[in-house]
């Protein structure tokens, strides 16, 4: 592994290609939105703030924003959790909606080479608001439904792949329309403002408060002693750090390696293809994940899906054609969307408590870690480095989920034992 995989070749002359789109990147202050070229797609695209607004920083600087937005929407539900289960659902999803509604618009303001600007609105704005909606947004469905939770719970994370196949391809149509970058993110965020006002105005809460606030130290105690609660935990906390490398940089990568043009049966309308593919691949995969948990439970659904992702992180470094592109994109967005669909239906299978189930959605989100895989990625862009990095991070997080399983088999073997010799 001393030498870079042939395929790297084309994409170690990135750098000068990438400073081409923007050629005062000396300068980006110099830069109209309007008239720059946006040839790849919108904010959700990460390679459009590497090779067009963001010229002027490094890859890994860049990572930082999708990384702290990820990390503050899982941790953040430590806070949401609890305020949920102590009765707050309605305040917490209305100050997270309306924060967020607020940090997309002050997206639109950044200029380019702005990175502290987009940063503070994506980063950790829009992480802080889209983390105060994302667990009650679970949470409530458990107060409807218990023998087919996992089912509509995939349906509810099927909703954010949607999001991500519609925006790029709206965003795309604005930002190289006459609208430019700024007011193609203001449509954007008016789009998701009405969304978010139909959410708040049918979502209702059915179970009442708890009569005592849940103390997030009596849930450390007992989930400290719940074996196969850790196990899930760190092992999220492990897969996350590879998870989102193949949503952050699959575009960039075939894109670098000068396989953009290969989408030609795409029109220019469709851009950005790659992702597109994936989160298509996503939608579909967390409506299966839900309908398959049904028929071979939960825990094998996802154990099953996050082996075959870790998988498909590995064959990034074999990425050489479009349809080796394709099938990655394909490939992974589907096993990924199914383990997704099944995180929350896992915690709620994992809680014995029904009281408890916010707070430990919370705690298992918030030590999720964050994706870190651009600082592997250097300013020279040697992909296999984050490919084998992120696949075998991820595989220690499967590993974890056995471990999981194993003690969940152990447990219920004794609980076996112990009933018979009750005789009951």
């Amino acid at each position: 592994m001393s030498t870079p995989f042939p395929s790297d070749e084309t994409a170690k002359q990135a750098p000068e290609s990438v400073s081409q789109p923007v050629p005062s990147v000396g300068n980006p202050s110099l830069v109209d939105p309007s008239d720059a070229p946006f040839p790849e797609g919108g904010f959700t695209a990460w390679d459009f703030y590497t090779r067009t607004y963001l010229t002027n920083s490094t890859p890994s600087a860049i990572a930082w924003i999708g990384s702290v937005n990820g990390f503050l929407i899982l941790s953040m539900g430590l806070v949401s959790g609890r305020m949920v289960d102590r009765g707050a659902f309605y305040p917490v999803m209305r100050i997270g909606c309306l924060l967020q509604c607020f940090f997309l618009f002050m997206l639109s303001l950044a200029k380019p080479g702005g990175y502290y600007q987009i940063f503070l609105s994506q980063g950790i704005g829009c992480g802080i608001a889209i983390g105060l909606t994302n667990v009650p947004s679970f949470a409530i469905v458990s107060h409807y439904f218990q023998r087919r939770r996992a089912v509509t719970m995939a349906i509810v994370a099927a909703g954010a792949s949607l999001g991500s196949i519609l925006h790029p391809v709206m965003l795309n149509n604005l930002i190289n329309g006459r609208l430019g970058f700024a007011n193609g993110v203001r449509a954007s965020a008016g789009l998701s403002s009405g969304l978010l006002l139909i959410a708040n105005l049918l979502m209702r809460t059915r179970l009442p408060p708890q009569p005592k606030a849940v103390s997030y130290t009596r849930v450390l105690q007992n989930s400290s002693r719940d074996g196969a609660y850790i196990c899930a935990c760190v092992g999220l906390a492990a897969f996350e750090v590879g998870f989102f490398f193949e949503t952050f940089y699959l575009q960039l990568d075939s894109t670098l390696h000068g396989l953009g043009h290969g989408f030609s049966f795409y029109s220019n309308y469709l851009s950005p293809r790659q992702l597109t593919i994936l989160h298509s691949g996503s939608f579909i995969g967390r409506l299966t994940g839900g309908v398959v948990s049904a028929y071979v439970g939960i825990l094998i659904t996802f154990i099953g899906s996050s082996l075959i992702s870790s998988a498909v992180i590995f064959a990034m470094v074999g990425l050489h054609s479009v349809v080796s592109v394709v099938v990655i994109a394909v490939s992974y967005g589907f096993f990924s969307g199914g383990l997704v669909a099944m995180m929350g239906p896992l915690i709620s299978y994992l809680t014995p408590e029904i009281s408890h189930i916010g707070a430990r959605m919370g705690i298992a989100l918030a030590i999720s870690s964050a994706p870190i895989c651009g600082a592997f990625l250097t300013s020279h862009y040697i992909w296999w480095k984050p490919a084998i990095f992120a696949g075998s991070i991820a595989t220690s997080g499967c590993i974890m989920f056995v471990s999981m399983q194993v003690i969940l088999k152990i447990r219920r073997k004794t609980s076996s034992v112990y009933s018979k010799e009750a005789g009951v």
